[in-house]
């Protein structure tokens, strides 16, 4: 059973990050629970989800300590960090992420999303880079996975949107692959 939560500011696409995730583990043939938070922290505040992914049946959806984060700001690393269990990741976007952690318990890995989705054409897709990284490190799902559950989620979107989150999760995980990152 893997534990994650993916967090930051309302507008970020973290939401999808989680839904996209949970639907492509779902898609696997992996037992999935998806708890998005929505209301008043969608829109600027900070916004999160947590996925569990197992090969067995889950009793919780809860993910209390979990065993990976994707944190998209410094107010959900503040809020995420203590939480974490022994020995966790964190993949951390270093472009609103400015500070190391504080536990040295726990793995950090920095990637410049919007450095990265700038240079693909397009900011949006930050989210991508950042799904892209987190399943190339953690090889709970694949990247196809992730496509088909892309495709699934929005159906009817223009070919060249879908071409781009594709490059955005190719080049996040081969920031991963490639050793970047440390």
């Amino acid at each position: 059973m893997k534990k994650t939560v993916f967090s930051g500011f309302g507008g970020q696409g973290v939401l999808m990050m989680g839904y996209v995730f949970a639907v492509a583990a779902m898609r696997d043939g992996r037992e999935v629970t998806y708890l998005p938070a929505y209301g008043a922290e969608m829109r600027g505040g900070t916004a999160n989800c947590t996925v569990v992914v197992s090969d067995e049946e889950i009793f919780s959806p809860v993910a209390s300590s979990p065993d990976f984060a994707v944190i998209m700001n410094k107010p959900s690393l503040l809020k995420y960090e203590g939480v974490m269990r022994e020995g966790g990741v964190i993949l951390l976007n270093s472009n609103h992420v400015d500070r190391g952690l504080t536990r040295d318990d726990l793995t950090a890995i920095r990637i410049p999303a919007i450095d990265i989705a700038k240079k693909l054409g397009n900011e949006r897709i930050a989210n991508m880079i950042m799904l892209g990284a987190f399943v190339a490190h953690t090889n709970i799902t694949s990247l196809d996975s992730i496509m088909d559950g892309l495709y699934e989620i929005v159906k009817g979107k223009k070919a060249g949107i879908m071409k781009l989150n594709r490059k955005g999760l190719d080049r996040g995980a081969e920031y991963i692959l490639k050793g970047d990152s440390r």
